[in-house]
């Protein structure tokens, strides 16, 4: 009689070396799959932060040509004011508090203005030491209102307390920005002497004699430098024209 299992080859295991070289390239691929899925949570990651950041300057663009756009041309109130460094502006509001009237407009009882402001403060903790802001108060109905918010507006661009700071919106970094205006056909700086409006319905002066700061333009050129990042570096550029304006700049 043959006895059970002659003849069968008997059961062979796996060497050791065989073991170490499989656990090997199962480790080398886990490494690859590992750094496929970083790859991708890096990248998207990336376009995550590019594409807030684009939204964000968009933003910012958008509500800077709102606010001129919605400029208040009041009698002996200015619009508009550029002293170099920080831009205040009068604009029209849809709000308005309750129980209050505009001494300014006594047929539209429920207008109010707001003071804005624009500026771009240095700031060397921040990608090309700076940040654009923008500043705005509540709505206002009362002149004495909008002159204490005028000077608010200016105080907040030069030596700003931590209450004006609660006002503010930080916009986007920036290397620097700066203004041009349109007036009398050419682009020219805002303080310039040539800047100056003649026109003494424009001026909100005694005689019509007003500053270059002052006077509101036919158009206005924001320049931004912005620094490397998400949303791209160099130059931009946004000319806004006055809506009012017959002929558009060139």
């Amino acid at each position: 009689m043959m006895r059970p299992g002659l003849g069968q080859p008997a059961a062979r295991g796996f060497t050791l070396i065989e073991v170490l070289v499989a656990i090997s390239v199962m480790a080398l691929m886990s490494l690859m799959v590992w750094r496929g899925l970083d790859g991708m949570l890096r990248t998207q990651s990336g376009l995550q932060t590019r594409a807030d950041e684009v939204r964000t300057l968009q933003a910012g663009l958008a509500q800077w040509q709102t606010d001129l756009d919605q400029l208040a041309e009041l009698p002996g109130t200015p619009s508009w004011n550029w002293d170099g460094q920080v831009l205040r502006l009068t604009r029209r509001s849809a709000e308005g508090p309750a129980n209050t009237r505009p001494d300014d407009n006594a047929n539209n009882p429920g207008a109010s203005v707001r003071v804005v402001a624009w500026t771009w403060r240095v700031d060397p903790g921040r990608p090309g030491g700076g940040d654009w802001q923008r500043w705005q108060s509540g709505p206002l109905t009362q002149r004495a209102e909008w002159q204490t918010a005028w000077n608010l507006a200016q105080q907040w661009g030069q030596t700003p307390t931590d209450s004006l700071r609660a006002g503010q919106v930080q916009i986007h970094p920036l290397s620097g920005w700066q203004l041009f205006v349109h007036r009398g056909g050419s682009w020219t700086n805002p303080l310039s002497s040539d800047a100056v409006n003649p026109d003494p319905t424009q001026a909100g002066t005694p005689g019509g004699r007003a500053s270059p700061g002052n006077t509101t333009p036919d158009g206005v050129r924001l320049v931004l430098n912005l620094p490397p990042g998400p949303a791209g570096s160099g130059t931009l550029s946004l000319d806004w024209v006055r809506p009012t304006l017959s002929g558009a700049p060139s």
